[in-house]
């Protein structure tokens, strides 16, 4: 069976060129910013574990503006010693989380940290004022196989733009 198809015009082609440029460069973009999260993630994993006591633990609630909601944080010191050097740190993983509106789950999270508890944590031995209670997820680099579904996707697409023109 003949299938007869006419060949994409050429603002077909563009289009379709355009748009799988636009999907690999959005998926690069994001395979990267992905890459660059699990990569800060991995740091501290090959940092010191020193014990640590948590020296003050607690909820702190701001309004970022009068009409918001209120944002909750856990705010909380810890002291640990280093190479014979006193340090205290304030920092649960790397990056903080940014204050949220859940005041349970913020709760929670400080219920972890109880004032006089002993805990692990992991000090950069390049730095030792920089330490941490978590490492932060690896979760980004389980899911960069997404954004590459977009390149591939993109790839198929130009490759479909730029194929040559079929003739009868």
């Amino acid at each position: 069976m003949s299938h007869n198809q006419n060949p994409p015009s050429s603002s077909g082609r563009w289009w379709l060129g355009s748009m799988g440029l636009f999907l690999i460069i959005a998926g690069l973009f994001f395979a990267w910013r992905m890459w660059l999260s699990y990569e800060k993630a991995q740091i501290t994993r090959g940092w010191t574990q020193v014990p640590c006591r948590i020296v003050s633990s607690r909820v702190a609630s701001e309004r970022p503006t009068p009409s918001s909601a209120p944002a909750h944080r856990v705010d909380l010191r810890y002291e640990y010693e280093f190479k014979g050097v006193r340090h205290s740190g304030t920092h649960i993983r790397q990056v903080d989380a940014a204050p949220s509106q859940h005041l349970e789950d913020v709760r929670q999270k400080q219920l972890n940290y109880p004032p006089g508890a002993e805990r692990p944590c992991f000090v950069n031995p390049a730095s030792p004022a920089e330490a941490v209670l978590e490492h932060s997820s690896r979760a980004a680099l389980y899911s960069i196989w997404f954004p590459l579904l977009f390149v591939a996707g993109g790839v198929g697409m130009l490759r479909g733009a730029l194929g040559r023109r079929r003739t009868p």
